[in-house]
């Protein structure tokens, strides 16, 4: 069963930004009525986690701090394996390994998408978000295969929303625009939350004697 002692979201191997940033409190919405409250909250500490790493990457990046994006890119990825264990305690160990491979995909248009806004490659851009939005396609047609009360295209559109904030993200980051970054952060970190209760409510339902 899925692990309830989980780190909090900053503390998944989180970089602190450089001091030129400003960083932004956590903008967590209130939680939905969904029947295995414990699972929510886990998951919503995973998914916070992800984007908190994906953002460290990208101000890293975008100060040209090696060290700290080498530091956020393996953040990621252990915050992806947690996710993919999350999966795997209710699917079994191979969907697990499954969604690990997707998330991989997805953390790797997310920093190709990253790399290339550094440099000015507006065409690496484009195709890391065409990577992005096939990923998301991939991820939800997993989900809704594995859980009859996931709408496929529900998921997917979540998805995509959730990459346009990626894309939103990185734009403004390496524009130093970190006001207009500010909205988007908020955003973003909300819909951290509604991907979350969607995906927690739909296993609950499935495994009413197992989640809680």
């Amino acid at each position: 069963m899925l692990a309830l002692t989980l780190p909090p979201a900053l503390a998944l191997g989180a970089t602190a930004p450089s001091a030129s940033h400003t960083r932004h409190a956590a903008a967590a919405t209130p939680q939905a009525a969904v029947p295995a409250p414990k699972l929510q909250a886990a998951l919503r500490s995973l998914w916070h986690g992800h984007v908190v790493q994906t953002r460290a990457y990208a101000l890293a990046v975008q100060d040209h701090n090696t060290t700290h994006a080498e530091q956020a890119a393996e953040g990621v990825v252990a915050n992806a394996r947690q996710l993919a264990d999350a999966v795997g305690s209710y699917y079994g160990p191979a969907a697990g390994q499954q969604m690990l491979t997707l998330l991989a995909g997805h953390w790797g248009a997310v920093k190709a998408m990253t790399d290339a806004q550094a440099r000015g490659d507006n065409t690496a851009q484009q195709a890391a978000m065409a990577a992005l939005t096939a990923n998301a396609a991939e991820i939800a047609k997993f989900l809704s295969g594995a859980n009859p009360y996931l709408s496929e295209s529900a998921v997917n559109g979540l998805l995509v929303a959730h990459g346009a904030h990626h894309a939103a993200q990185i734009q403004q980051v390496m524009a130093d625009d970190m006001q207009a970054e500010a909205v988007t952060w908020k955003a973003m970190q909300a819909h951290m939350d509604t991907l979350a209760d969607a995906l927690a409510g739909a296993i609950a339902r499935q495994f009413p004697h197992k989640a809680s």
